[in-house]
């Protein structure tokens, strides 16, 4: 809310997960995936979206100085302070993936041990506060997308779709959605779930999903970015 507040932007990105079943115990990455989501329909089928709010803008960071200091420091996003961990525990960092020069992140030092701990203790507690505000949050960002009106998500591993809201519109969502006794409509409401891949919207449909093409996407402020290719019609 404070990049809202400050004057940034804001993308809210959808992805959905068929879930007709829970998967085994062991399945941890699936779990991951549970702990980090709510769960919704998607025509007949039970489903899990993930909602991640992320901050836009063009070029450089607006808060980074002159001198190529942050100008926000002490009250950094956490997504700043984690970097260059990988929140998500089954990726793998991968220094060529990073934007920020290595220099800026001791690039010759340990970052992470064979045991996946952070040598960095700050990036540490920042990667656990992080893990936590993502399982704690989940419910509010189901109540954010039905006070906004969004049900249309990418299907997971294959893309999302990226809602812009108005920075005025989504900064009273939020706003809404932390009143615990605000009613903003039904959370479990019917998502869609959006396919580049034309066998995949098949195997959706035959599901009991609803489901769209990607190039059905695209207006309003809603836009699907895929990351697979595919040939959906």
């Amino acid at each position: 809310m404070a990049w809202l507040r400050d004057g940034g932007d804001v993308q809210v990105f959808c992805e959905a997960i068929p879930w007709p079943e829970d998967p085994a115990a062991d399945n941890l990455p699936a779990w991951y995936k549970h702990r980090r989501s709510f769960p919704a329909t998607s025509g007949q089928l039970p489903v899990r979206v993930i909602v991640s709010f992320m901050a836009t803008f063009e070029g450089p960071c607006p808060n980074l100085q002159p001198d190529l200091r942050c100008g926000i420091y002490e009250r950094r996003p956490r997504a700043c302070r984690v970097y260059p961990a990988e929140v998500n525990p089954f990726f793998q960092i991968d220094r060529a993936g990073k934007l920020c020069p290595p220099e800026a992140w001791q690039a010759e030092g340990l970052l992470q041990n064979d045991d996946g701990e952070w040598s960095d203790p700050e990036v540490a507690r920042a990667v656990v506060g992080m893990r936590e505000a993502d399982a704690r949050d989940a419910q509010v960002k189901a109540r954010v997308c039905a006070g906004l009106g969004i049900a249309l998500g990418g299907l997971s591993n294959e893309g999302v779709v990226v809602h812009a809201p108005a920075r005025g519109r989504l900064l009273t969502a939020l706003e809404s959605a932390l009143d615990a006794d605000s009613a903003v409509g039904d959370t479990n409401a019917g998502w869609s779930i959006v396919s580049n891949r034309k066998a995949t919207l098949e195997l959706l449909r035959s599901a009991g999903t609803v489901s769209l093409g990607a190039s059905e996407v695209g207006s309003n402020g809603v836009s699907y970015m895929g990351f697979l290719a595919g040939d959906a019609e």
